[in-house]
């Protein structure tokens, strides 16, 4: 009974949305009030059946309700309880109704925070939402339904993959689906103003808030995906250019692209069509991702489905909106040239580079991703791309965008006198140099050009992003020296820093030791030595594991136990990797346990990782500093 009323809630979900889709959208036409003035409650209705959607489901899980088809295919009795609710979302029908549920409550929080905004344009928005809630339901509801029954029921599930059994599932897939989703807010409000052709430093000010929110929700998913991938693979690495991962990064880079751009159109009324062009495609890129995903043309620890029906589903889908907003965009932006210039030295020329690096670096990230599936299409046989060429494409615009960012920080808008520039980045820039030579050399022992240009920059930006808030400190002006946006891109620029120099020095000296190991026997590795001391046997909830015990030390000083496992999961029978890792703060000592090559003889991987943990630090602080920003009261008020 209760998956058939999940199943009604979403039927009734989609006639609301069918309603908050058109109704709005009709109402600002014939500048009808009341017809406007359903898109909020039809929002908040949406939103509620489809939250009772989900709901039901995770009720069948917890429940071990195996009559339901999903839940036979993706869980097991003995799984843990906080594993059936994450097991929700773990495989393609559960997370695509979690993806239609972050949509309405992204729906519903603009219904909600928009008093402030002109009753027709917050129609036109909620109504652009209402028709991609509606193409999402139909999509759930024609060829993905969670509640499909399965006659006669299991007596038990097939268990979750092994791989999921982790407390990662349970936080990154939603965070990334929050900022994943939430770009379609941005688009949004693009197609809204497009509609109306009211493209004013307001309709930036609106749009902004709600990509930063969306963007520091999707900082903070990739971050969490990238530390699950770390210490649950098994192989110690933090980023693999995975087709799906390439698909969460290029709506990121894009979107950060987009929050600099709506910058400028704030305030200087400037790149009003590329910054509609950076909205369209921020969206685009995450629908691209969602076809990857659920497509079955990528083979990826990350994708869900092989079915082709979703596959031609989701394609249609996303040409419908892409072609339609490029075609509205491409009617709209010739009436969008602006008369207001800016001198070459100016904060909008730094954003403007910035934006263009931003596209190549995404244009590049695309091409990668793409080009297997291209040349495939076209009968060339099957190529690869790997990891290599991402990093050296990569790269290349990379370089160029972190030097200028600590440029751009500090530059006047519309014209910046060089002379009191340059006096104050003078320092700044010599100290990063110093840094860039003397930090590799003194705690590590040996330097090279990438270890100074990417030392140097990391300190460029930690520098100059500390240099506005300690003035503003000095000066004794406290939190009213500087406004909450500013604080938030230093903030945010901060942790760009920390995470470079996390990057530079953990792929610099960074050991690996893959070597062949006895109980008793130690491997000296980075100066350390590490014993195996013993092998024991542990009994999970549903697997059983081996553990090794390694012990560490340093030149005979104890420092810590390290304890890899090898888990044989009940159901499935294949064995998982789960490795042991010592962290300090400027540090990971990681070990994992391969496999069983002889008589008492095992495989072993350890792994010396020197600041990793800065990679995922500086990430936080990113988000952090899009959290300071979006508390900023002028986003709250009327451009005059």
């Amino acid at each position: 009974m209760i998956p058939e009323i999940g199943h009604f809630a979403l039927i009734l979900a989609l006639s609301l949305a069918v309603c908050q889709g058109v109704l709005p959208l009709v109402g600002a036409h014939r500048d009808n009030a009341a017809l406007m003035s359903v898109a909020r409650s039809t929002s908040f209705g949406q939103f509620f059946f489809v939250a009772v959607s989900f709901g039901c489901l995770i009720w069948a899980f917890v429940n071990d309700d195996f009559s339901v088809l999903y839940v036979a295919k993706n869980s097991q009795l003995l799984l843990p309880t906080p594993y059936k609710v994450s097991a929700v979302w773990s495989a393609h029908e559960g997370s695509l109704l979690m993806w239609i549920l972050i949509l309405a409550i992204w729906t519903a929080a603009v219904a909600k925070f928009s008093s402030g905004i002109p009753l027709k344009l917050i129609a036109r928005v909620i109504g652009v939402l209402g028709l991609l809630s509606v193409g999402f339901l139909l999509f759930a509801l024609l060829t993905s339904n969670p509640f499909e029954r399965l006659i006669p029921a299991a007596i038990d599930g097939a268990d979750l993959n092994p791989l999921l059994q982790d407390p990662g599932l349970a936080i990154h897939p939603p965070i990334l689906y929050i900022g994943y989703v939430g770009f379609s807010v941005a688009f949004a409000f693009a197609i809204a103003a497009m509609i109306s052709g009211d493209l004013d430093q307001n309709w930036a000010r609106w749009t902004r808030p709600w990509t930063v929110v969306a963007w520091l929700f999707l900082t903070i998913g990739i971050a969490l995906g990238s530390w699950w991938a770390y210490y649950e693979l098994g192989w110690g690495g933090w980023w693999f250019w995975d087709p799906v991962e390439n698909a969460s990064f290029m709506p990121w880079l894009i979107g950060t692209a987009l929050i600099h751009s709506l910058a400028v159109t704030e305030r200087r009324g400037l790149f009003k069509s590329w910054t509609l062009l950076l909205a369209i495609t921020a969206f685009s890129l995450s629908l691209l991702g969602t076809f990857l995903v659920r497509s079955g043309i990528i083979v990826s620890v990350h994708a869900f489905a092989t079915d082709p029906t979703r596959g031609f589903f989701i394609l249609t889908f996303l040409a419908i909106v892409v072609i339609g907003a490029l075609v509205l965009y491409a009617w709209r932006a010739p009436a969008l040239d602006s008369t207001v210039g800016f001198s070459p030295l100016s904060r909008e020329t730094f954003l403007l580079l910035n934006n263009v690096l931003l596209v190549i670096a995404t244009t590049l990230v695309l091409l990668g991703t793409l080009a297997p599936l291209i040349v495939e299409m076209l009968n060339g046989g099957k190529i690869s791309i790997g990891a290599p060429w991402f990093q050296i494409a990569f790269l290349v615009p990379m370089i160029p965008l972190v030097l200028l960012l600590g440029l751009g920080m500090h530059t006047a808008w519309r014209k910046q006198n060089p002379g009191p520039w340059m006096r104050l980045l003078r320092l700044p820039a010599i100290a990063a140099v110093i840094i860039g030579v003397v930090l590799p050399l003194m705690f590590y022992g040996r330097v090279s050009l990438m270890l100074i240009i990417g030392c140097g920059a990391a300190a460029w930006i930690v520098i100059s992003s500390l240099i506005q808030p300690v003035r503003s400190w000095c000066r004794k002006e406290g939190a009213t020296g500087i406004t909450r946006s500013a604080l938030g891109m230093c903030i945010a620029h901060l942790g760009m820093g920390v995470f470079v120099i996390g990057v530079t020095i953990t792929s610099a000296f960074g050991i690996e030791s893959d070597r062949a190991m006895r109980i008793g026997e130690t491997l000296e590795v980075a100066g350390l030595q590490f014993e195996f001391r013993e092998l024991r046997e542990v009994q999970g909830p549903n697997y059983t594991a081996i553990e090794g015990v390694l012990e560490v030390r340093d030149g005979g000083e104890f420092i810590g136990t390290v304890r890899p496992q090898k888990r044989q999961y009940l159901v499935q029978k294949n064995w998982m990797t789960e490795a042991g890792i010592h962290p300090t703060w400027n540090k990971d000592l990681f070990v994992a346990l391969g496999d069983q090559i002889g008589d008492g003889v095992w495989s072993v991987r350890i792994q010396y990782k020197p600041l990793i943990r800065f990679i995922w630090i500086g990430a936080f602080i990113m988000a952090m500093g899009g959290l300071v920003t979006v508390t900023d009261r002028r986003y709250r008020k009327t451009v005059k």
